[in-house]
Parts: structure tokens; sequence; C-alpha cells
């Protein structure tokens, strides 16, 4: 990537540290949304250098995470069966289900591959006409462009042996449900970068104003995360509750309108499920009736699911912040990377891999 180095610059990481110290005169709880924001503040260390008072919340801005596990368990039952090529992105593959990951049930036999694109699926479906191809599709409305192409790309081809297992979900819903929650204690959002490259920021505005609460729309660097505190903070002081954008260098308020148009010809807006909170109305994506004869979960039966979540596992606490990694009893014991019970510590944006990753332990944890 061109430009990096700038945005990793410690003399410039230094002086907005001092800014915020000079600015901050009261304690003040802010939520990055966005997981791949989490890790950087946490492998980098910068929570832990924010001045005194300054909490920073993690959300569940994890694609990976807030996937539910009855889509996993109806992933798992798909991809299972005779003929079926079952297609995820790679950070999929370890995430546990109620029984088994797909990386289990690809080391028994079944077909279940990698790709880098969902085009990749679509061209493996157009190879292999004598096979069942389903894209797992998953992610918030960064990933949604990309799945809409899919979609229409193979029906430009005609194709009848692609179809996508849709598990898409809506930034701002979550963010509302979070609000509405009387024990909510977050009082600013950064908001995600990559999410408003494509949405925009012009739906967050009636939440900022709603709530009174600062959104900054706000980069993964280093200097992104801490300009946008600075950003946040400045406005919490001054009593504003306005959408900013600190992420200008690829984010327009608009958005990116060609990504949005091919969004909603393939997606409409309906309720969805998040693992570990429950149902959220209006909150996320599900194919049009056009389109509809790709949808994977109308395609296959696979009667009734009853997912179960291992009861040691605190993955909902930690996506809404109500709780760290570190308050886990299982955290680094029986929940690791390798043998992860929940999304949040095998995804590359989950709190707990986060964590882990950084060598975060309970004694390590400041009380807030």
């Amino acid at each position: 990537m061109r430009y990096l180095d700038e945005y990793r610059d410690p003399a410039l990481a230094r002086r907005l540290l001092a800014e915020l110290r000079a600015t901050a005169t009261a304690p003040w709880r802010i939520m990055e949304v966005c997981g791949g924001q989490t890790h950087t503040l946490v492998r980098q260390g910068m929570d832990e250098l924010l001045p005194a008072g300054i909490r920073m919340i993690h959300g569940p801005g994890c694609p990976v995470c807030v996937t539910p596990l009855e889509t996993l368990d109806r992933a798992m039952s798909i991809a299972g069966r005779p003929g079926v090529v079952f297609t995820s992105f790679g950070d999929m593959l370890r995430v546990p289900g109620s029984s088994t990951d797909l990386l289990a049930l690809r080391a028994r036999g079944a077909d279940v591959r990698v790709v880098y694109t969902p085009m990749d699926a679509v061209r493996i479906a157009r190879e292999s006409p004598d096979r069942e191809v389903v894209f797992l599709a998953v992610g918030f409305e960064t990933t949604a462009p990309a799945n809409a192409m899919a979609v229409l790309h193979a029906a430009r081809l005609g194709l009848t042996n692609f179809s996508v297992l849709v598990s898409h979900v809506l930034v701002p819903p979550a963010m509302t449900a979070l609000l509405d929650d009387p024990d909510c204690e977050v009082q600013a959002f950064l908001a995600a970068g990559h999410v408003c490259a494509v949405m925009g920021w012009e739906e967050y505005e009636p939440i900022a104003a709603r709530h009174r609460v600062p959104i900054v729309v706000t980069g993964f660097e280093p200097l992104d995360l801490l300009e946008g505190i600075l950003m946040a903070v400045r406005q919490l002081e001054t009593g504003r509750h306005e959408v900013q954008n600190q992420y200008a260098r690829a984010v327009r308020r608009s958005g990116n309108t060609e990504a949005r148009r091919a969004v909603y010809e393939v997606f409409r807006i309906g309720d969805r499920p998040w693992r570990g909170i429950g149902s959220l109305p209006d909150s996320g994506l599900e194919l049009t009736d056009a389109y509809a004869r790709f949808d994977a979960a109308r395609r296959f039966e696979v009667g009734a699911l009853r997912p179960a979540e291992d009861p040691d596992c605190v993955a909902g606490a930690v996506l809404t912040g109500a709780k760290l990694p570190t308050d886990c009893t299982a955290y680094g014991t029986r929940c690791t990377p390798r043998h992860p019970l929940g999304a949040p510590m095998v995804s590359t944006e989950g709190t707990c891999a986060a964590f882990h990753a950084a060598g975060r332990t309970a004694d390590l944890q400041e009380t807030p």
C-alpha cells in the first residue's frame, strides 16, 4: 500500500496523544465498531496509551463473529451433501458451529473450498455444471457489493447450479440497538471506514441526532484511530453530536453510488439474527424475489436446526462491549485460537483473538 508509513509515524502519534491529554477534561467511553480497528488498537497497545479516563469499548464489528450459529449449522448441513461444492472465505472455516466447523467437515471428505472472491465460486459453478456450488455470503455492507455482483453475473450466465447462503448484517441498526439499551455506556462511536466507503455516512446522521452521540468515520491505521478518537473527544468536550469524516481519503458522504445500486438490485433489507446478540429488526440483507432462485437456504432443505452455544462462551457480552475477553473464565484455557469456543477467538477481526495475540491476561487489564 502506498503512503502507509505516514499513518504510522511515531512522532505524529505522540503529538496526537499529547493533544488528547490536553483536550480531555472528563472520562469518556468511545466504541470502535470495526473489528479491524480493534485489532490495531490492541496490537499497538494504543488503548493503554490513551489518557486516563478515556476508555475504548470494543464493538460488534466482526462479521465472522456475528454470523448466527443457525447459519453455520445450515452451512455444515449443506456442505456435507454429495454433489455440493461449498465455497467460503478462509476466515469462516474454523468458526465453530454447534458441533463442528467447515475445516473439520472438509477433513472428513466434504468438498469445502477456500475462495478469494465470490466470482471464484461463480467460475467453479460454470466449470462444474454437474455440481451444486454454494458460496457463504457473510459480512457487513463492505462485502455486499461483491456478493451482489456475483449473483448478477451468475444470472447473466444463466447458471442454475450456483447459490448463496446469505448472512449479511448492517451496522447502523446494531449501533441503534446498543444505544437503546438502558445499560449502554457508549458516549461516542468510531464508525468503520470501509463500510462508509460503500454506504456513505448519511445513515449515521439521524442516529447522532437522536441519541446525541458523536460519530466519527475513521480509518484503520494507528494515526487514523488516534485522530478519530481526538475528533470524538473534541465533540464530547464541547457538547456536540455530529457525524465527522476522519477517513476523507477514502469516504464520501454519499458513499459509492454504483456499489449501492448493485447491492439494492440484488438484496433488500430484512430482519437478521446476530450471533450472541439476538434478532435485530431491519438489520440484514436478503435476496429480493427477482434473485430468490439463488438462495441456498431455499434450495436446500435442512430440516429443523437446534443451535447450541457452548455455555462457557460469553461472546455475546464481548460483542456488545459489556465484557472484555479476559472476563471470560474460558479465555486462554478452554478457549484459544487453535480450539475456539466462539467466533471472536478464531476470527482475524475478533476481540478475543486480538487480546490473545497481544498477550493480554486478566491481571494486565485495568479496572474501567
